[in-house]
């Protein structure tokens, strides 16, 4: 997504309450979002199985689908050539992304939330 340092300090800016916006960096969750792609955060949202999430793994902040398995939480990347993080618990989830869309269009947004 960001560099940690960047992403920590935007994070640190903004309410715990209130949404914040990040680029999408990388191939890793191709084909739903690509390089360039603007991703909306609810930092309060409801983080469930299949939900995608920016979490803090390894002493920085990824974009992952959030995934349940055999009782245990994985970060995995959509793009196959990346491996699944697995991480302590969902405590690691920093937000739910709840929108994305690409800069310069209007038509090209897509909600994640019911």
């Amino acid at each position: 997504v960001m560099p940690a340092p960047a992403a920590d300090a935007a994070l640190e800016a903004c309410e715990a309450a209130e949404p914040f916006a990040l680029m999408v960096l990388g191939d890793s969750m191709l084909p739903e979002f690509a390089e360039g792609e603007i991703i909306v955060v609810e930092p309060e949202g409801l983080a469930r199985d299949g939900s995608y999430v920016v979490a803090q793994h390894d002493g920085e902040l990824i974009f992952r689908q959030l995934l349940l398995r055999d009782g245990r939480w994985r970060l995995h990347p959509l793009n196959s050539n990346y491996a699944d993080a697995e991480i302590a618990g969902i405590e690691a989830v920093r937000g739910v992304v709840i929108q994305k869309s690409r800069p310069g269009s209007r038509r090209s947004r897509k909600s994640y939330v019911d």
